[in-house]
């Protein structure tokens, strides 16, 4: 067999595969007649949480503009620009992209989250004393509690909703406010991503990263949910983790691991399935050699987890409350059967099917940049893994496991130079799609 031959049956199988679950999520309920539960209603589309609806919007165009300027020239760009110029063109494109996909639907796009008393912001909007709240939280968990949750707040730590607490004391608690704020910090997590991939000596392989990172379908779901704030906090803080690792001196080492332990507990405090980011942030400093920070890292993390004991609301405790308010709800009705699959079929949505090529070829035997890349994807993948066994993750992950997809995505930079040129169009076009078809209900 000729060497080369491996290197390009590995992505045609994967993307094979990748497409195989995708279509078999989207058909198997539709031509068996099996429900799933993806929603209340007969019109749902799953394995997404969402409903069909086909609609042209004034993001439309800017949508297509930049994702034929992108496909056309991001690599070029990407490879012969400085990284501060990568950088900071990273941060605009991602939020163009953002902003251009969800005003497919108008304005509403980006405030129907906002308005949605199953999410946060209006519930935010009545908390004024947040010790109290913290106090009450776990209490009010449980289905038919006096003052129960909404949905999102009872199936989420604390620290969720006080992001949108905080964003309402400083001002920016309307509706639209709110969404501007989620999009420009879900903006930042390509910047975040290459940087920690730059603190790992890479260059070129951050490089042919960046596109897929910027115009990646997951921008649908990060345009407003608040799983992208959690996404940003989780690039952010493997960052600082990769900083620490690679720091120079101690000081460096302590600082950034203090910062990367913080960001990361707040991880922790925001949704339940996110000390999975363990796999990962073991990975990064595997990689830099650096066990260092591990003890660093994990004491701020821990005293974040400790600090909101003290104030009332003990992660361990609320664990199992939602375990059993979720097991005697709509985890009854959703067959394992299907969503232990379907679940890999809704991240092939927000991800992009071209992730089963990039697994593919991560999965062989890498060396230097290339091995860095392989290294956190396949450590990405394993997280996902591990919550889809669990069975705690049923439906909805498009979303719930959008923390994992940056690092998923890097995957996709060890394919080779034609599989990465029509990829990138997969991508987007995958994106485009799934915007103008779908009610994506975040």
């Amino acid at each position: 067999m000729h060497p080369g031959a491996g290197r390009t049956r590995a992505p045609a199988v994967g993307l094979a595969l990748a497409l195989a679950v995708l279509g078999a999520a989207f058909l198997v309920p539709v031509v068996t007649g099996w429900d799933v539960d993806a929603r209340s209603d007969m019109l749902g589309a799953p394995p997404t949480h969402g409903y069909w609806q086909v609609k042209l919007g004034i993001g439309t165009l800017p949508a297509l503009l930049v994702a034929g300027v992108g496909v056309a020239r991001a690599e070029v760009w990407a490879l012969r620009w400085s990284w501060r110029r990568l950088l900071a063109a990273s941060y605009v494109v991602a939020l163009v992209w953002m902003l251009g996909l969800a005003l497919v639907d108008s304005t509403s796009g980006l405030t129907r989250v906002m308005t949605n008393h199953h999410e946060y912001l209006i519930t935010a909007r009545g908390i004024d004393d947040v010790h109290a709240m913290l106090r009450e939280y776990v209490a009010r968990i449980p289905d038919g509690s006096p003052g129960q949750w909404p949905t999102h707040l009872a199936g989420h730590p604390p620290g969720a909703v006080l992001f949108f607490v905080a964003l309402v004391r400083v001002g920016l608690g309307g509706d639209l406010a709110a969404a501007l704020a989620v999009v420009a910090v879900a903006a930042t997590i390509p910047a975040a991503t290459l940087l920690a991939l730059r603190r790992l000596g890479l260059d070129r392989g951050a490089r042919l990263a960046a596109p897929f990172l910027v115009l990646s379908p997951a921008a649908v779901y990060l345009a407003v949910s608040a799983d992208a704030v959690f996404t940003a906090c989780a690039a952010w803080g493997l960052a600082a983790l990769a900083a620490s690792a690679t720091s120079a001196s101690g000081r460096g080492l302590v600082a950034w691991g203090v910062v990367a332990g913080l960001l990361l507990g707040w991880c922790v405090m925001s949704s339940y399935g996110l000390p999975l980011l363990g796999l990962p942030c073991l990975a990064v400093l595997w990689l830099a050699r650096s066990w260092g920070p591990l003890p660093v890292a994990a004491s701020a993390a821990l005293a974040v987890v400790l600090t909101f004991a003290a104030l009332g609301f003990a992660w361990w405790d609320a664990y199992p409350v939602l375990v059993e308010r979720y097991w005697d709800g709509i985890a009854a009705t959703r067959p394992a059967a299907y969503w232990t699959w379907g679940n890999l079929g809704a991240l092939l949505v927000s991800g992009g099917p071209l992730l089963g090529a990039g697994i593919a070829v991560a999965a062989r035997r890498h060396e230097g940049e290339q091995r860095v890349l392989s290294v956190l994807g396949l450590a990405a993948l394993a997280s996902v893994l591990v919550a889809d066994l669990s069975r705690m993750s049923k439906a909805e992950v498009e979303r719930i496991w959008l923390p994992f997809v940056p690092w998923l995505t890097l995957s996709l930079a060890l394919l080779p130079g034609g599989w990465r040129r029509w990829g990138l169009g997969l991508q987007v076009a995958t994106a485009l799609l799934v915007q103008h078809v779908l009610y994506t209900s975040w």
